[in-house]
């Protein structure tokens, strides 16, 4: 049977059959979820959702992009992809702003939800969508020797991101200076932010202030043998001692932090969720 999909938010999921409404309560979880399509516009409806071609088309272009490690894309191939990606609609990876999910207006008791769904992964590079409730929050983090680009598809998401001031880490265990690059808010539609392993504000965080979908590109992935993902925390200005402080001064402190690598955040989990938008042919 062919069959569109609804996103609820932490209410729970929603059960149509027959004209019947259910609620499934799933502990603040989002879910794509299964529903009949009416015969009348049963044609229409699927065509219209189930849009391969510009999903396939980035997908296409990646392949031609991403090298492999120690690699970045061209300035011409950057451009290529950014092309592609700010031309892409919900509809492309099987969403809407119509979705139970995207409409609430609610806040969730506890923390707030994040999720993701995985599109296609290989070595050079992986294709995900990232899911925020209201107020959710993906903590400070790097991303060692990628390059990714982040489009906006649905929802107001707030970006905050640094570039590391020096290319040599300090010993371990101690802050290290950075340069704030963005601290803006993104709403949908809106054009694709890109970072690069050094440049572009690779260090980020993620804070929803609607609800989000955003779409990921990473080029190459994560990996827990050389790529794995480091997380971050701002030290207040009090923290810091007389020669931190006084470098953040000559600097411009509305400008540079220090960033201390902390352990995962408790509070940091992602549930990984099915996709069912268009497919994609390798």
């Amino acid at each position: 049977m062919k069959s569109s999909f609804v996103m609820v938010d932490g209410g729970g999921l929603m059960d149509q059959r027959k004209g019947i409404m259910k609620i499934r309560h799933v502990n603040n979880k989002v879910r794509y979820v299964k529903r009949p399509i009416k015969k009348k516009n049963n044609r229409s409806s699927y065509r219209e959702r189930k849009d391969p071609k510009v999903l396939q088309k980035l997908f296409d272009s990646c392949k031609e992009v991403f090298k492999g490690p120690e690699t970045v894309p061209s300035d011409s191939d950057v451009n290529k992809l950014c092309s592609i990606l700010d031309e892409m609609k919900p509809k492309h990876v099987g969403l809407s702003k119509n979705m139970q999910f995207f409409k609430s207006k609610s806040v969730a008791k506890g923390t707030p939800s994040v999720a993701y769904t995985p599109i296609y992964q290989c070595d050079e590079f992986s294709l995900c969508i990232f899911f925020l409730a209201a107020n959710a929050v993906i903590p400070l983090h790097n991303h060692p020797g990628m390059t990714v680009f982040s489009k906006v598809l649905l929802g107001d998401l707030h970006i905050k991101s640094y570039d590391w001031v020096d290319s040599m880490p300090p010993p371990e265990s101690q802050p290290r200076l950075a340069r704030l690059k963005v601290d803006s808010v993104l709403k949908a539609p809106c054009k694709t932010s890109v970072l690069y392993p050094t440049t572009g504000g690779n260090i980020h965080e993620f804070r929803a202030v609607t609800p989000c979908a955003v779409l990921d590109v990473l080029g190459p992935p994560y990996s827990k043998d050389d790529r794995d993902c480091s997380y971050y925390k701002e030290l207040q200005h009090s923290a810091l001692s007389n020669g931190e402080s006084s470098r953040v001064n000559e600097g411009g402190s509305d400008y540079l932090r220090w960033l201390k690598e902390i352990e995962v955040p408790q509070d940091s989990h992602m549930e990984r969720i099915d996709y069912w938008g268009p497919q994609i042919v390798d």
